[in-house]
């Protein structure tokens, strides 16, 4: 039995436990916003976080994931209020969108170490994350706004 918590909420997993941990969060838990791309590794979609760590699901056996917090797009915030969330929306980041909750989830994980990369951290940080319509410099500027915003709000508030 695998116990995680998603999102907050603790669940149980029955299952086979080398199943990767998208298919649980996508099928079982009905949590779609975490996107199948490649199933390698390599594009990103599929991230998530990991007690806070950005970590590709569809790569991560779910016994992997046992006794850990599992942050989705869908509980980074309740309601798109996520200052990356916001600057994505800002910033007109998203072409087709495919690969946005990935790609969101990496610049989350980043800005919560690091809160105000330059353009190579961002590169960096950002690299496995592929957008195949290449809209790379305006995720750029979303990260930018997100950590401006992030560093304009008073301590009391966050």
């Amino acid at each position: 039995m695998v116990k995680l918590k998603v999102n907050g909420t603790l669940h149980e997993f029955d299952g086979d436990p080398d199943i990767p941990l998208i298919w649980v969060l996508r099928e079982d838990l009905k949590l779609t916003g975490t996107k199948f791309g490649c199933g390698i590794g390599t594009c990103g979609s599929c991230t998530v976080h990991v007690d806070g760590e950005p970590v590709r699901s569809c790569l991560l056996p779910v016994a992997g994931a046992d006794g850990k917090s599992v942050t989705t797009i869908e509980g980074l915030s309740p309601d798109s209020s996520h200052p990356v969330q916001q600057a994505w929306i800002a910033e007109n980041a998203p072409q087709c969108g495919y690969c946005q909750s990935g790609q969101i989830m990496s610049a989350a994980a980043l800005l919560a170490r690091n809160s105000a990369p330059s353009d190579a951290d961002i590169d960096q940080a950002m690299s496995g994350n592929i957008c195949r319509c290449g809209t790379y410099q305006r995720i750029r500027r979303a990260i930018h706004r997100a950590a401006a915003e992030i560093a304009a709000v008073k301590p009391e508030e966050v």
